[in-house]
């Protein structure tokens, strides 16, 4: 989940610093009561209303993999996402996992074709499946 804007942070502060009730500001801008505290004591503690960095390690392998996954495809366009993994590995001397090498080949927009991956077009459904007009 993201963090809320700072605009909307600034607008809530702004609401409790004039007063309003915490009812109707949880109302108002659709934020719980525990996110208004939340906020009030960061600006106590810190006097800016940025939002904290995420917790834990940075991702160590996925900004290299979706830098390279589609000379991957290019080269092996018939490979089992296993095969990608493998070949990955005697490459770059990391293992990833499948899901890992799925969704780096999704987030470089690529889908599989009957027997081979290919990039995504564009295009849409223009409605979700199982409804029909």
């Amino acid at each position: 989940m993201r963090a809320y804007s700072q605009d909307l942070r600034a607008r809530v502060l702004r609401a409790v610093d004039e007063g309003k009730p915490r009812q109707q500001i949880i109302e108002l801008f659709q934020v719980s009561r525990a996110t208004i505290k939340r906020y009030l004591k960061q600006r106590r503690e810190t006097g800016t209303l940025q939002p904290r960095p995420i917790p834990g390690r940075p991702p160590s392998k996925g900004a290299l993999l979706r830098a390279h996954v589609s000379e991957l495809i290019e080269q092996w366009p018939d490979a089992r996402l296993e095969d990608y993994c493998q070949l990955w590995e005697n490459q770059h001397g990391i293992q990833v996992s499948p899901s890992t090498m799925s969704r780096a080949i999704r987030q470089a927009n690529y889908t599989r074709k009957k027997r081979h991956w290919k990039q995504a077009s564009g295009t849409k459904r223009p409605e979700p499946l199982g409804e029909s007009r």
